[in-house]
């Protein structure tokens, strides 16, 4: 189940939010947990013993970490939860890749695959393993209560696709979080700009490049076609990924619980450094608490850091998904930060046209998307290629025409996609008057804004055009 299917908006949201309010406050994280459940197991239902197990698990071995009564067997429980954790997530989502590219280079059979990788895997794992650096670090105390555990988990506004909450944020919410009118009224305004990002630009972006990115449709494709693709996508992987976060964020409110902000505007970013603390921050927050620190983070030289900074975003690509093409998007993105860091970020920051260095950093992004998207490397470089060199096509191939690609709502879409981006955010900043501005917007004009975006989000999802999110696969 997602946010933008009929089932979701229409039963599960209203159901769950009527039944929370309606019970005493002591039984509210019970039901929480209870529809968290509910909620995963509709999307995969094969799934749900593996999430338990992992809830268990982590749960027993943080309970007797809490009883050692010795740092060596306080580390060694701790050691044991972190392998049991990647142990899962290898097993699950890398075997296939690791048990292929064995075969490819020692030219062996080995006969083993994994069907289908289990929901939500990634996101519910990386918080297990903040629990457990948090509860043995001490910068969060172990929790005794198995189900406020499950909450931590579980909570379904996160499960799927986060943003990924440390434990030590998350626990405070547990026992004591604010709900009130305001609070709620914010999470419904939230949630509608959220699902309206994703279904009126997102979805309709993805079509273009989803038909332009189709691995048969490489042979058909010219440079400037394959460019609208790679824009498209790009504004696409942004609306859908930030709609997902404004959605879970806006629910979490609406039970009284407050998430951390997970995009910042990314593409206004006058580098690739300042990017990647713009997107997907929940995720860029852990690899930098539970990786990039304890292997010594900036403390140990400009070489060491180097190096620390290739092995986060290495990591950082393998988590995305079990191909090459993630790995050498990772390899790519450290690549641009490790050059910045060793010149360029000095000269982009004397720099007075503040444009241009926002142009190079949505130019580098943007390449990096065409390999992030392309089914394996080789397609993405061959994407690439056609992008910046054309294509030469065979006389009995049509070949796909901007014209029947772009039609009068796909325009406006993506100018509307790209004004959002940060260019309307930046300008209506600028203004003397802004903030009295945004008063009498959210007085006067913001409700009938939500009911319209609302709606017509809702006939959208209702015409058939509903489309799952894009990081639902990682």
């Amino acid at each position: 189940m997602e946010f933008n299917s009929m089932a979701f908006l229409w039963i599960f949201m209203p159901v769950s939010i009527i039944l929370y309010y309606l019970i005493k406050e002591k039984y509210r994280n019970y039901l929480l947990v209870a529809l968290s459940l509910i909620f995963y197991a509709w999307g995969d239902v094969k799934s749900v013993p593996l999430l338990l197990l992992s809830i268990l698990i982590n749960y027993i071995i943080a309970i007797l970490m809490n009883k050692a009564k010795t740092i060596k067997k306080r580390k060694l429980a701790f050691i044991i939860s972190i392998l049991f954790n990647i142990g899962i997530l290898v097993f699950f989502k890398y075997s296939n890749f690791i048990i292929l590219n064995i075969n490819k280079l020692l030219k062996t059979r080995i006969n083993f695959k994994i069907n289908s990788i289990p929901l939500s895997i990634s996101f519910y794992t990386f918080s297990a393993i903040s629990y457990m650096f948090d509860c043995y670090r001490k910068d969060a105390k172990i929790q005794k209560n198995i189900i406020k555990f499950a909450l931590y988990i579980l909570f379904f506004p996160k499960l799927l696709m986060g943003p990924i909450e440390k434990y030590s944020d998350f626990e405070k919410q547990i026992d004591s979080r604010i709900e009130n009118k305001e609070k709620f009224v914010d999470g419904i305004k939230r949630f509608a700009y959220g699902l309206s990002k994703k279904v009126l630009i997102a979805d309709t972006v993805a079509i273009i490049a989803d038909q332009t990115f189709k691995v048969s449709n490489y042979q058909n494709l010219t440079s400037p076609v394959a460019w609208l693709g790679a824009i498209c996508y790009m504004l696409q992987i942004y609306f859908d990924f930030s709609g997902y976060s404004d959605m879970a964020i806006g629910l979490s409110k609406m039970f009284g619980f407050d998430i951390k902000e997970n995009f910042d505007l990314p593409y206004t970013s006058q580098s690739i450094t300042e990017f990647w603390r713009r997107w997907h921050i929940s995720l860029g927050t852990w690899f930098k608490n539970y990786i990039y620190i304890p292997l010594g983070g900036n403390r140990k030289g400009k070489i060491r850091t180097y190096f620390n900074l290739i092995i986060v975003f290495i990591v950082t690509g393998i988590w995305h998904g079990a191909s090459w093409n993630f790995l050498i998007w990772g390899a790519y993105n450290a690549l641009l930060i490790v050059i910045e860091k060793f010149k360029l970020l000095e000269l982009m920051k004397k720099n007075k046209i503040k444009l241009i260095n926002c142009i190079y950093t949505d130019f580098a992004v943007l390449i990096g998307w065409v390999l992030f998207r392309a089914n394996g490397f080789k397609n993405g470089i061959k994407y690439l290629k056609i992008m910046f060199t054309g294509n030469v096509l065979q006389n009995n191939i049509y070949p796909l025409q901007l014209y029947t690609l772009l039609k009068n709502r796909t325009i406006a879409t993506i100018v509307i996609g790209i004004l959002f981006c940060g260019i309307l955010q930046i300008i209506f900043n600028k203004l003397k008057n802004a903030s009295e501005i945004k008063k009498k917007y959210e007085t006067y004009c913001e409700p009938f804004v939500i009911c319209i975006l609302f709606i017509i989000s809702i006939m959208t999802v209702v015409n058939g055009t509903y489309n799952s999110f894009v990081y639902a696969q990682f």
